[in-house]
């Protein structure tokens, strides 16, 4: 006779007939038996083996079989193994018992073979669904949460865009009316100039109150300064303009299919909004940024999530370096500056793109780095990044691009975050 659904299961019995009963019963059923005779013994072998299912009589020298169930439901490596008492036909209070303290069934003495049999395989397949429900359940939760990590992606994506947008859009009105008047307010001042030449020609003497006001506004200098004045004027300007390019660059509406764009440029728009992290201050010089980048084609990618993807990276390396100056003075860091290398190069026989963002920074421990990239994993303090944690970011390169997003680190040496982008994205139909 066979049963389909093979364990081991555990005999504890101190009387020897019974022992021999159970375990050819269930061995000619096709389970695996092993045997304890007391309840000592028991909680040794379940430690170091444990089985699928425990048959434990009430009544033994020693530890009785209440307080070796009571024992095992207390460990947490064997408290999910069912138990099924063995007692004899009139002994209810022992079974109410046995059933409080945890086990799942009882089997009565005398022993029917059929009645422990359809109850071992009753409990066998019940653990067996519960074990399958509980990896279901860990897969759906881990569906879930990949889910909520999109759905948050998107969010941050979109009102981070949205403000983005909208703030380069407000820049751009206000700018275009300077912009615009800057040309006609220099005319207007040549031709004042122009007006007081004439009149200095026309009047040989001024009155004594017309030329001590000359001298006191030093009308000489204000005719050579006020157009470098304006000149500058016009530099600010064009700066802010190049922000607000550099604001739309980065905040790119993505379609709802990849399309192609130039990568320089969303990494060049990055660095130009993150400019005033890596200007020097009163503790550390500037912070160099080497743009060591190769001749590429455009790529088919959504510009807007990997412009994410470099924000998080090259805010993340900001933060490692500022971290490194810990404890150095001013002289000690101009001697060895804080850099942040851009690397972009074809590969894969110019079917891929590298991207490499490397800094001198402190680096990470190797149990940090496999860290780095599971969900909501962080070092920093609570207020502090970008907001844009690194599993999103692998997830817009790995999932979303079909490239890979991977990282290498040495302890106060520095880390390398590496991005492989194919060149031509896959079209789903």
């Amino acid at each position: 006779m066979t049963t389909g659904l093979t364990g081991l299961i555990l005999i504890v019995d101190d009387t020897p007939t019974n022992l021999d009963v159970i375990s050819e019963a269930l061995s000619n059923a096709g389970y695996k038996v092993a045997i304890a005779t007391s309840g000592e013994r028991a909680l040794q072998q379940v430690e170091r083996r444990p089985p699928d299912l425990i048959l434990l009589d009430v009544m033994m020298p020693g530890i009785d079989g209440f307080e070796t169930c009571q024992r095992l439901k207390a460990n947490a490596k064997t408290c999910d193994i069912p138990i099924i008492f063995m007692t004899a036909l009139v002994d209810v209070d022992n079974k109410v018992k046995g059933l409080k303290l945890g086990a799942v069934d009882y089997v009565t003495k005398p022993f029917q073979e059929q009645e422990v049999l359809a109850r071992v395989k009753t409990h066998l397949q019940l653990r067996l669904l519960t074990q399958t429900l509980e990896q279901q359940v860990a897969q759906k939760t881990a569906e879930l949460q990949a889910a909520q990590l999109q759905i948050i992606q998107r969010e941050k994506l979109s009102a981070l865009g949205n403000l983005v947008a909208g703030v380069a859009h407000e820049i751009n009105n206000p700018v275009g009316f300077i912009s615009g008047n800057i040309q006609p307010a220099l005319d207007y001042i040549k031709d004042l100039f122009g007006l007081l030449d004439l009149v200095q020609q026309e009047s040989a003497n001024f009155s004594a109150a017309i030329q001590e006001e000359i001298e006191a506004i030093d009308l000489d200098y204000i005719r050579e300064d006020l157009p470098k004045l304006v000149g500058s004027m016009q530099e600010g300007v064009n700066r802010i303009k190049d922000i607000s390019i550099s604001l739309r660059t980065f905040s790119r509406a993505d379609t709802d299919r990849p399309v192609a764009c130039n990568i320089h440029e969303g990494i060049d728009s990055t660095i130009m909004i993150l400019k005033h992290r890596l200007k020097a201050n009163d503790s550390r010089p500037e912070i160099q940024v080497i743009n060591d980048c190769g001749d590429l084609p455009k790529i088919e990618c959504y510009a807007g999530q990997l412009n994410q993807v470099f924000m998080n990276i090259l805010g993340n390396a900001i933060d490692a370096v500022n971290e490194s100056n810990i404890g150095r003075t001013y002289a000690e860091i101009k001697a060895n500056p804080n850099q942040i290398i851009v690397h972009t190069e074809l590969s894969g026989d110019r079917q891929q793109v590298v991207i490499r963002i490397k800094d001198n920074g402190i680096g990470m421990s190797e149990a940090v780095r496999e860290q780095v990239f599971d969900n909501l994993f962080t070092t920093k303090s609570v207020g502090q990044g970008t907001g844009l944690g690194l599993a999103i970011a692998r997830q817009i390169v790995e999932e979303t691009h079909g490239g890979k997003l991977n990282c290498t680190s040495l302890l106060g040496k520095g880390t390398e975050f590496i991005i492989t982008l194919p060149t031509q994205a896959e079209h789903k139909s």
